[in-house]
């Protein structure tokens, strides 16, 4: 994800602006509403009303606000129960709109923010239906002053979302599709709703860039044919448009700004009354065609900003509650994001949202797993990281929660924040030492020793407390900086077209033009840089661990040398389909390498490789083979020279805790980043009598199935990665 700017809004004279008459005729109700129930948080229709429930811990009145044309209903909940809010209205059902009005002190100094004047969002909504109006009215103080302590009396009705109350019933029987992929057998396809299909010829115009697009078979039955298993979305809860960036023309493309964690985005609804259920067809279609559905998800921060930022639900409910102020400065914010706030995972109510949103998306949504945002903020306690913090420790117990795959982004802005590998066992992690580690070999400034544990599924990394090789999610690219095809056009961020001088977006980008800045028209270059691209995917894809994939990276998608695109919904960052010969061979190649990640076994073991002879089998599960054909020594591990080498892993090694042999393949992975061509002599093995060529980046169109007898040399070229098997 991308820092945004805090608000800089300017200073002028301090007085109270006027009031001006609200937008909606106001009707204040007592006679409808009964005591209800504290749970579930929320507003339950139960086929003949609605139950509201909110927790406030320092509130003092809550109104429960229903919108009807021009005229807005404000009903005081009645009870309070356990520092919740609830009240019952009969003949209230879906598809009213509704929202609070919360009061209390307004406090900064204390932390306390509310303000009646703002209505705010339920942070247990389902569905919401409208966009934020940037208007100085939805800033719980004066905004033209700049001063957070003054007070604003303007309505804000008018200007932003309005919950809507949903009918959860959907038949989830017509999806026979759904499987459990294991962790071994998974590959995870990183893509975005609106991008993905917004240029899609197989898509009708009006469902292009919506969740029925992506839905629609066309797109499903493309995804499912790369040889993928789930579908990693960018994020799809409700989120804001910063107005620093509408001011500019641009918006919040990724969608890391979120306002609500139980409904999805309605702009990305070809059906808007209908975004909650059209959602749903959508992950329904998906999982007919054997895809999983893994969701980007947001808990660490909101859109609310730091002090300065607007009061939309958050901050006007319980700022002191939800939000990690400074504990001897409650006006601000701890600012572990990078975002301006700070979502409190220590306080045990913000818990259960986070976990009641989390099981409601993977049970009643049927979402099959989620990658988490700066995933260290969730394990942060107020003395930092901890890898048994209350949040993992709610996750890791709850029988559904540790039932799906859960994938933190181990790292945030904070001290401490670095935590790739910390995470407790049932946690995969993203492993960006995998990303920069195969980056940099592959511009020939990482040696030997540095890619071997890459290969090898990063134990050095993860090999504690049983976790498994899949724990690490390998990625060469992702949606936040270059494109493999990017990665090997562009030396630096062409970043533009974003409107911040290009101060945006990292420089560290460990990439290389092979000789030319971006577009060219020399073969010699092109052809490098086809090679370059094939050399990251197979490095990726033949690799131990779970690899993600960029979408659009099968057939070299280009984002013109932007490297931080979060703000271009535009042709920048949507998927582009009509593809080149090149793309095309690009495509075939890398659909050619999931088939042999699927059809050899020993790619992909669960088990870390530890290079270890098993005295008992009689059997290495992983030799590292120099050129000679003869065993890796450790002078050559130190040698910068050495660039091309081998990773011969034994078929027969130990797959499971049963002390046996295995019967899988044995295959020779050779990687040579030198900048010219080796003479590698294919290694003697006992138990058979040549190598089998299946890949080689240097042929990608050639015939695979050309067999090598053990102990003869193979002209291994400049830059490239072969792949053997073992025959008898």
């Amino acid at each position: 994800m991308t820092d945004l700017a805090t608000l800089d809004q300017p200073v002028t004279e301090d007085k109270q602006p006027p009031k001006p008459e609200p937008a909606y005729k106001i009707v204040n109700d007592t006679s409808s509403v009964r005591e209800g129930l504290p749970y579930p948080l929320g507003a339950c229709w139960d086929g003949e009303g609605t139950n509201f429930a909110l927790f406030s811990a320092n509130a003092t009145k809550v109104e429960v606000c229903l919108f009807d044309g021009d005229t807005e209903r404000r009903i005081e909940l009645p009870e309070y129960t356990d520092e919740v809010f609830h009240g019952y209205i009969p003949d209230i059902g879906p598809g009213t709109f509704y929202g609070y009005r919360v009061h209390g002190p307004y406090e900064p100094e204390n932390g306390h923010r509310f303000n009646p004047n703002k209505l705010l969002l339920d942070p247990y909504a389902r569905a919401h239906a409208g966009e934020l109006k940037w208007d100085p009215a939805v800033f719980g103080y004066q905004m033209e002053s700049g001063d957070d302590t003054t007070f604003d009396e303007r309505d804000s009705a008018a200007f932003v979302p309005k919950c809507v109350v949903v009918d959860p019933g959907f038949d989830w029987k017509g999806e026979p599709g759904r499987k459990f992929v294991p962790w071994d057998q998974t590959i995870v396809y990183e893509t975005h709703v609106k991008g993905f299909t917004k240029l899609h010829p197989g898509v009708p115009e009006h469902l292009r860039g919506t969740y029925a697009g992506l839905g629609s078979q066309p797109v499903a039955d493309y995804i499912a044919s790369l040889g993928v298993t789930a579908v990693e979305l960018l994020p799809i809860h409700t989120f804001v448009n910063d107005s620093y960036l509408l001011d500019k023309d641009l918006v919040n493309y990724w969608g890391y700004n979120t306002i609500g964690f139980f409904a999805p985005d309605p702009r990305y609804a070809a059906d808007v009354p209908n975004s909650l259920r059209e959602f749903k067809e959508m992950v329904a279609r998906l999982h007919d065609v054997g895809l999983a559905v893994i969701l980007d998800v947001v808990y660490n921060h909101t859109a609310e900003g730091n002090e300065l930022g607007p009061t939309l639900s958050f901050k006007g409910i319980d700022n002191a509650s939800y939000y990690r102020l400074l504990p001897d400065q409650k006006r601000y914010y701890i600012n572990d994001t990078g975002t301006g706030n700070t979502v409190n995972l220590t306080h045990p109510r913000v818990i259960q949202m986070v976990t009641d949103s989390l099981r409601y998306w993977a049970g009643e949504m049927h979402i099959d797993g989620f990658r988490f945002d700066l995933g260290t903020i969730l394990a942060r306690e107020t003395y930092g990281f901890d890898e048994q913090s209350g949040f993992l420790k709610a996750v890791n117990q709850d029988p559904l929660l540790s039932s799906v795959k859960l994938i933190a982004e181990p790292w945030d802005c904070g001290p401490g924040g670095y935590q790739v590998g910390g995470f407790p066992p049932g946690w995969a992690e993203w492993n960006d030492k995998f990303r920069d580690t195969i980056r940099d070999y592959w511009r020939g400034e990482a040696p030997a020793a540095a890619l071997a544990p890459r290969l090898s599924g990063s134990g050095d990394v993860f090999n504690r407390q049983g976790r498994r090789a899949w724990a690490s999610v390998n990625f060469i690219t992702a949606h936040d900086g270059f494109t493999l095809n990017d990665w090997a056009s562009y030396n630096d961020k062409h970043n533009a077209a974003n409107g911040e001088d290009g101060k945006d977006g990292h420089s560290d980008n460990r990439s290389w033009n092979c000789g030319a800045e971006g577009p060219t028209d020399d073969e010699a270059i092109l052809s490098l840089r086809e090679r370059q691209k094939r050399n990251m995917l197979a490095t990726l894809l033949l690799a131990q661990g779970t690899p993600m994939l960029l979408a659009g990276d099968e057939f070299g998608r280009t984002q013109q040398g932007n490297n931080n695109a979060y703000c271009q919904d535009n042709e920048i960052s949507w998927v582009h389909w009509d593809h080149s010969d090149t793309a095309k061979d690009l495509l075939s190649f890398t659909t050619r390498l999931m088939e042999l990640r699927r059809t050899y076994p020993t790619l992909r073991r669960s088990r870390f490789l530890t290079g270890h002879y098993d005295e008992t089998l009689e059997v290495c599960d992983v030799t590292w083979i120099n050129a000679n054909g003869g065993a890796m020594q450790e002078e050559h591990w130190h040698d910068s020279n050495v660039k091309c080498f081998g990773m011969l892993l034994d078929g027969r090694a130990q797959k499971s805790g049963i002390r046996r042999h295995a019967e899988d393949d044995t295959v020779l992975l050779i990687t040579n980043s030198f900048d010219g061509a080796v003479e590698f002599t294919l290694p003697e093995v006992p138990h058979g009598s040549k190598w089998q060529l299946l890949i080689d980046t240097n042929i990608p169109d050639g015939s695979p199935g050309e067999q090598f007898a053990c102990g003869s040399i193979y002209q291994v070229t400049a830059r490239s990665v072969l792949l053997f098997g073992l025959i008898d």
